[in-house]
């Protein structure tokens, strides 16, 4: 069995894919895969990987020995699964990958809003602090996290690894209950329906997926509902916040901040509105809270466990 590679390069060249190459006994890379390429690049191939390349129905009826489809992601968003499963093709993801990784991002957003880190940095370069008349310059509030409450919505891997961390500093940590979701307690920690908890929150993580439930989970009456000087965070999906009411709502100062590791559209080749040049305490990072070298290098070897599988299925049916 050999497997073809169509879009190696989200995975970085600074990782070793010999695990997956030796897994699936022959690996065919290719560095990126454009929609007009794929059919000519998966035909005669019994294994696809890929990491954000769309695979639909026309590729599966046109390409009978596809049997199965791995993933070097959690999301399976970019493969029709219906389909899929109708033509007998087995799909494969990568999970736990970026735990650590994700957790600690999220955690750096945090503490950078609450202390205004970007805005100090910033007034340092612009020689504010030279010019001051005392030795420190205090232009920015700064939140002292210890004794603080965050709500974490979703707790999964990453949700509990960010509460481990924020107890760390002291925090109080409550969840929030997504629609449809039971409340009451969770491994020691108290659930309550979201719009319950949003006016006493400090800091709002989300580590939800996106689904027609949690979609625009966050809009201008939770945001309105929330304490003038509340942080949101969110690194899980673009989506689950109304970005336009976001950006409004920190022009407007009725929010303390937000970090957002996602946004609805990626990369935002449109624009989006958390991009405007004049909305304050926003960080905004381009969707790498997952990428470090680690993490990215477990995915090769949880994608190569993957392979192993799938050629040890196919030399056995």
């Amino acid at each position: 069995m050999s497997a073809v590679f169509l879009d190696a390069a989200t995975l970085g060249d600074d990782i070793d894919l010999t695990p997956m190459e030796e897994a699936a006994r022959g690996l065919t890379c290719y560095q990126r895969t454009a929609p007009d390429q794929v059919l000519e690049r998966i035909r005669g191939f019994g294994v696809v990987v890929t990491n954000k390349v769309v695979l639909n129905q026309s590729h599966f009826d046109a390409c009978p020995d596809l049997h199965t489809i791995v993933l070097t992601a959690t999301g399976k968003n970019n493969i029709d699964l219906p389909a899929a499963e109708a033509a007998g093709i087995t799909v494969l993801n990568a999970t736990r990958y970026g735990t650590s990784t994700v957790a600690q991002h999220t955690v750096a957003l945090m503490l950078a809003l609450a202390t205004h880190l970007i805005d100090y940095h910033q007034d340092v370069q612009a020689g504010a602090w030279a010019e001051s008349p005392q030795f420190c310059l205090m232009n920015h509030p700064v939140m002292e996290l210890e004794g603080k409450t965050l709500c974490i919505v979703g707790f999964g891997d990453i949700g509990r690894a960010v509460a481990r961390r924020a107890e760390a500093f002291g925090m109080k940590v409550v969840l929030g209950a997504r629609p449809g979701q039971s409340v009451g307690d969770v491994d020691g920690y108290p659930r309550a329906p979201i719009e319950e908890l949003l006016p006493h929150v400090d800091v709002l993580s989300l580590h939800c997926l996106l689904t027609p439930e949690t979609d625009g989970l966050i809009g201008a009456s939770e945001l309105a509902a929330m304490k003038n000087e509340a942080l949101i965070i969110n690194t899980s999906r673009g989506g689950l916040v109304d970005e336009t009411a976001l950006a409004e709502a920190l022009r407007e100062r009725r929010i303390g901040g937000a970090g957002f590791d996602v946004l609805t559209g990626e990369p935002p080749r449109n624009g989006n509105p958390l991009l405007a040049g004049d909305i304050p305490t926003l960080i905004v990072t381009p969707h790498c809270a997952w990428a470090s070298r680690e993490a990215r290098q477990s995915i090769v070897e949880k994608t190569a466990e993957n392979l192993r599988n799938s050629v040890h299925k196919h030399a056995t049916g």
